[in-house]
């Protein structure tokens, strides 16, 4: 049993039955175990609301990142050159993928607060029509931010350049339909939204923007074309060793999103989680460092005015009472971050404010904080502001597990 759950942007909490399927050891060869595969590739194609003659799924062993430098390094060709639109560490990386790699790039940053524009991404692209490929981050989780990777698509495909986005921690929590926007090739990961655990990355690719990079490839074993040729031409065997325990758990976390309701009924529970999450922690004096662009997946919240407030001391509290959150990732702000994706649901969101309510007493920060006189004001403020959010909860959306 886990003594806590998970508050964060993946990996995340996960259901005793995803976690148990990894118990059975499988054979990388075995039919049975490639059928899997196959039908994993399947279902996100059909995830990303992508017609399976035009668009397919390469499963890539490793983190995210792996998937992430895979697209990159394996798309863009030496004579080829990146747009990159960043706004946030995730941005950055792709920076470092890109200066490792050889890879040739522009580099168009916002502040970490602030979205891309697609009028500005159109001009770039008009003055230099060199850059064949435009990539940007989708859900960023160092502010909690979602990026309007639709308008940006839009424009990039209208221009006839190729669209990579990094959908890492919104795939499966945020509806994204691929083919209708322009997207060439969508990366994210299986210990994110669809609720399985850490150890492949996967790629919805555009068919002949996918047979366009063959040879491309910086790299052999992140060579994406050939690992697609792979699991075609094997039927659903790996190129290299596959994890497959993790394949397994991806398989039964898959089916669980399917009886939950599907992609519908997951994006609503996040985003109630989001909402009730903001509402009861902006009572306790907890405001969120965006004001605008505000993503479902994870809130980045400054630390109380007029307090001396302890993060570490804070989050030792919490996690001794059942759930553990996430530092900030700013540079220029006192932060921490709270994910509420995951086997989370209102009956935790709730639970966990209670807890910062607790802390804020128990450190006599309380009255400076929110202006609440006792702990029972502070939570009859909370309840009352989360109530009409749980009262307009969708009938297809659990309150609790």
């Amino acid at each position: 049993m886990n003594d806590y759950k998970l508050l964060t942007p993946g990996p995340l909490t996960t259901t005793r039955t995803v976690k148990e399927r990894m118990l059975f050891d499988h054979c990388t060869w075995d039919d049975d175990y490639k059928a899997i595969t196959q039908r994993i590739r399947a279902e996100l194609v059909e995830l990303a609301h992508c017609d399976p003659s035009h668009y397919t799924a390469v499963l890539m062993q490793g983190s995210g990142t792996f998937g992430v430098e895979s697209v990159i390094t394996s798309v863009v060709g030496k004579d080829e050159k990146v747009l990159l639109c960043t706004n946030g560490a995730y941005g950055d990386r792709q920076v470092k993928i890109c200066e490792h790699a050889g890879v040739r790039y522009v580099r168009y940053a916002e502040p970490y607060d602030r979205i891309p524009s697609a009028a500005r991404v159109a001009e770039l692209l008009d003055a230099d029509p060199t850059i064949t490929h435009v990539s940007m981050i989708h859900s960023e989780t160092t502010s909690g931010l979602l990026n309007d990777i639709e308008d940006v698509a839009r424009v990039a495909k209208s221009r006839a350049r190729t669209v990579m986005v990094d959908a890492m921690s919104s795939f499966g929590g945020v509806d994204i339909p691929v083919e209708e926007w322009g997207i060439d090739f969508l990366v994210s990961s299986a210990n994110k939204c669809i609720q399985g655990v850490p150890g492949f990355s996967f790629i919805i690719a555009n068919r002949d923007a996918l047979e366009a990079s063959r040879g491309k490839a910086r790299s052999l074993s992140l060579d994406l074309y050939d690992q697609w040729r792979g699991l075609e031409d094997g039927r659903g065997k790996w190129r290299y060793t596959s994890p497959t325990h993790v394949v397994l758990a991806f398989a039964k976390a898959l089916d669980e999103m399917r009886a939950e309701g599907g992609l519908p009924a997951r994006a609503a529970r996040y985003a109630l989680n989001n909402r009730l999450l903001i509402a009861r922690m902006a009572k306790l004096g907890f405001s969120t460092y965006l004001t605008d662009h505000q993503g479902p997946i994870i809130t980045t919240f400054l630390y109380p005015e007029g307090t001396d407030f302890d993060f570490s001391d804070m989050y030792a509290f919490i996690k001794e009472r059942g759930y553990a959150i996430y530092p900030g990732k700013l540079t220029d702000e006192e932060t921490f971050r709270l994910g509420n994706i995951g086997e989370i649901y209102a009956d935790d969101i709730e639970r966990v404010t209670t807890l910062f309510a607790e802390y804020m007493d128990a450190r006599g920060l309380l009255e400076a904080a929110c202006g609440a006189a006792d702990l029972a004001e502070a939570l009859a403020r909370m309840d009352a502001a989360g109530a009409d959010i749980k009262a307009e909860a969708p009938d297809n959306v659990k309150l609790a597990a």
